[in-house]
């Protein structure tokens, strides 16, 4: 070739690196499979080695065990299928996106988002309501992702506004907020059920919430309303200039059924609130000290089982009323749409179990946890340093490891453990994880829905290519990163509340 290939900018260069490395990170469930092979070995080798700790919390001597033997053999072999139908995250999840599957399924998501960014007034007040919209669409799931960048894009136009920016705006709230809701979540359920796993290392007896960074999750919901608003208006529109292409989609109108099946799905709802809230008055859902917030109650211990409905009662109200359900098969199928869609993350969890029980056996994770504390003891720098390093080291892993849940299952072995021994709750830590999992989403080019956003841009332009994106995500993802870390770092140093009876300090 006679042309001279053309040299790319920092950001390009950059960007260009993050991809090919994480082309290069193997399928998830190939990746746990050398993870299973790789804690054995180790054990085998740390064995050798007469590798031990001394656990602070009972004084006892903790010595790595040797699974490359015919007694670790032996038991990896007949504990297979239970390691994999005993871990609690399996079945919280499943649970959860069951109820989220049928209100998905019945269409509720797409019309309600629809309808709720359908906002009145002036534009900055259009602007404001809708950008909460999409930071509240997290818990809708993946459904958030598909709505509410093509909405936002034809809502900008409708305001004479150039559309690309409504559409950024959209995707780096619903991306951006995946710490980030009003509503316990399925995320919610996901995490704590790495986070229990990994606590039951050092406390056997433990009992976590869902809950336990909802508090936390409620403010940072407003403050990234405001935060994303502001970058919108201020620094994105301006960088994008008014637009000049000639692209122009048609919003679809809600149906007179649709609407019909809103209001029933609201009302559904509101009776189901009205219920739960009856059954916490009367005390059903309180522990013998009659409190609701105690790990023990069976309102946080049922939460994912509450969490399930609250999306599914809807969910089919509002498929029976729009007419999208005829009859309880279409909610069956909806049901098994639901967890077909589950299928790979199920298929994947049989080796992620396995890998987090070998972990448990050898004592690799409690080794590395205690000695890791005491090396983050002697290094002699504050506490609030380590949260912030461990941020960024979430932020970076989130641009080569989109999935949460696989790079949480791996980190939360180590880290939520070495925390505790150090005095800080698994509340803490785990949501420090999620700061590092949720601010650098909107410019994560191995997330799922990258590519998508990608093939929306080019259809307002043409030219439109990954530096695009990036570059005006960017103003997003260092306002959400100084935002969300401030909060972090002023429940630390409070010692807040992250949720029901979660503080940041921890005693054993």
């Amino acid at each position: 070739m006679s042309e001279k290939k053309a040299k790319r900018s920092p950001l390009e260069s950059f960007l260009h690196g993050v991809e090919v490395m994480g082309n290069k990170i193997p399928n998830p469930m190939l990746l746990f499979i050398y993870l299973c092979i790789a804690v054995i070995a180790v054990s085998a080798v740390c064995s050798i080695f007469h590798v031990s700790a001394i656990n602070p919390v009972n004084d006892e001597l903790v010595e790595v065990v040797n699974l490359f033997t015919k007694a670790g053999f032996v038991k990896m072999l007949t504990t297979f299928v239970t390691n994999f139908t005993g871990t609690s995250a399996l079945g919280l999840t499943l649970t959860c996106m069951l109820g989220v599957g049928v209100a998905e399924a019945s269409g509720l998501f797409h019309t309600a988002l629809r309808g709720l960014s359908r906002a009145k007034g002036s534009d900055f007040k259009v602007i404001a309501i809708f950008t909460f919209v999409c930071v509240m669409a997290d818990c809708t799931g993946g459904a958030g992702f598909v709505v509410m960048p093509p909405l936002g894009a034809l809502i900008w136009a409708a305001m004479g506004r150039n559309p690309m920016a409504g559409m950024l705006a959209a995707y780096a709230s619903v991306a951006g907020a995946f710490a980030s809701n009003l509503m316990i979540t399925s995320m919610d359920v996901v995490n704590m059920g790495y986070t229990q796993a990994a606590a039951e290392l050092l406390l056997p007896e433990i009992e976590l919430s869902p809950s336990m960074n909802w508090y936390f999750s409620v403010v940072s919901t407003i403050f990234l309303t405001i935060v994303s608003t502001w970058i919108t208006v201020k620094i994105v529109e301006p960088r994008m200039g008014v637009y000049t292409g000639d692209y122009r989609e048609r919003a679809e109108e809600p149906t007179g059924l649709d609407n019909k099946g809103l209001k029933a799905a609201l009302i559904s709802l509101l009776a189901y609130a009205a219920v739960i809230m009856l059954l916490c008055a009367n005390g059903v859902l309180a522990d013998e000290t009659g409190s609701l917030l105690n790990s023990a109650a069976p309102l946080m211990k049922g939460m994912t089982v509450l969490i399930a409905l609250m999306f599914a009662i809807p969910g089919i109200a509002f498929g029976y009323a729009s007419g999208r359900f005829k009859k309880f098969d279409d909610v069956a199928a909806a049901m098994t749409q639901a967890m077909g869609s589950m299928a790979n993350y199920i298929a994947l969890f049989y080796f992620i179990a396995q890998f987090l029980k070998y972990f448990d056996w050898s004592n690799l994770g409690l080794i590395l946890a205690i000695k890791g504390a005491n090396a983050l003891r002697a290094s002699g720098l504050p506490i609030w340093v380590l949260l912030i390093i461990f941020v960024i080291m979430c932020c970076f892993l989130n641009l080569l490891i989109g999935s949460a849940s696989t790079k949480w299952s791996i980190l939360s072995s180590i880290f939520v453990p070495m925390f505790m021994l150090m005095g800080y709750s698994p509340a803490l830590i785990q949501m420090a994880y999620r700061i590092g999992d949720a601010v650098t989403n909107p410019i994560c080019p191995t997330f799922a829905y990258f590519g998508m956003l990608l093939a929306l841009a080019q259809k307002y332009d043409k030219k439109a290519g990954f530096g695009t994106l990036m570059s005006n995500m960017m103003p997003y993802v260092i306002a959400y990163f100084i935002f969300m870390v401030a909060e972090l770092l002023i429940w630390f140093f409070f010692n807040l509340p992250l949720g029901p009876n979660s503080y940041a300090l921890f005693s054993m």
